[in-house]
């Protein structure tokens, strides 16, 4: 069964940076593209970025470009997106998420087949 499992979040202040990581267990990590959504209260789950497992240049949401870096490290099993010059509009719950029905990425979350649990990023100013 194929599972994955965030971590990395926490507490940050304005202008910090975090890195999350996303570990697959129970599948072949390399046959799928991931995806790194946000969600907060009241509100619907965000796309923030995409990495395909082929190479094509990564995804990412107008409001993270140039601040968010995801990549994958298929010998770990895991995807990471790299967090900088965080803000306190970027305080969420993440989530990874992963596919294989397209051939590169996609913004649409029921594209997604497995999902992680989320993990709390707060951000103060």
């Amino acid at each position: 069964q194929v599972q994955l499992v965030e971590s990395g979040g926490g507490l940050a202040q304005a202008g910090d940076s975090l890195r999350l990581s996303c570990e697959l267990s129970g599948g072949n990590f390399n046959a799928y593209y991931y995806g790194w959504f946000r969600q907060t209260p009241g509100l619907e789950r965000e796309f923030v970025a995409a990495i395909s497992r082929r190479r094509v240049p990564p995804d990412y949401a107008d409001s993270v470009k140039g601040r968010f870096a995801v990549s994958r490290d298929d010998a770990k099993s895991t995807a990471f997106l790299q967090m900088n010059n965080l803000k306190p509009e970027d305080t969420a719950v993440y989530f990874c998420a992963s596919g294989s029905t397209v051939l590169t990425t996609t913004r649409n979350p029921e594209m997604y087949d497995y999902w992680g649990k989320g993990i709390l990023v707060t951000v103060s100013l």
